[in-house]
């Protein structure tokens, strides 16, 4: 099996689709903001238009970390961000929205199976383990 190929090609196929007039990325936050009374809470007033964007760009900071296990700036920063001192966006969180995307990424890829599944949950998985670690550490030092 090889994991970046099964990605890539199924990240491909989700971008270059649209569902009901959605494209992924909004299809994805509306999935994971029905998820849970917290997730709806903590995107309240979040400008949806906007954190569909720095999703857009975080997914390819997530590519690179899973590529070269080294955590580049903006993957810090957004790290230190959405921990307890922050934003506050508790480890549990990330459980549901790996799977929300994976639920999108489910009705986005016609092609999508058990080994499609198993590469976006490999290759997203060290950027989630990555976010959790620094829930408590977030500290930023000037």
């Amino acid at each position: 099996m090889d994991i970046e190929r099964l990605f890539d090609a199924s990240y491909v196929r989700v971008l270059s689709r649209e569902l009901e007039g959605q494209g992924f990325f909004e299809a994805f936050y509306e999935r994971f903001l029905a998820a849970s009374p917290e997730v709806a809470t903590k995107f309240r007033h979040t400008d949806m238009a906007r954190q569909q964007v720095m999703l857009k760009k975080a997914f390819y900071h997530l590519l690179a970390f899973y590529a070269s296990s080294h955590a580049d700036y903006y993957l810090q920063e957004v790290a230190i961000s959405h921990s307890r001192a922050y934003l506050d966006i508790s480890p549990s969180l990330y459980d549901l929205w790996l799977e929300s995307l994976i639920d999108t990424v489910r009705a986005f890829d016609a092609q999508f199976d058990d080994e499609v599944e198993l590469a976006w949950r490999l290759v997203m998985t060290p950027g989630i383990v990555y976010m959790t670690f620094h829930y408590d550490r977030g500290v930023r030092s000037h």
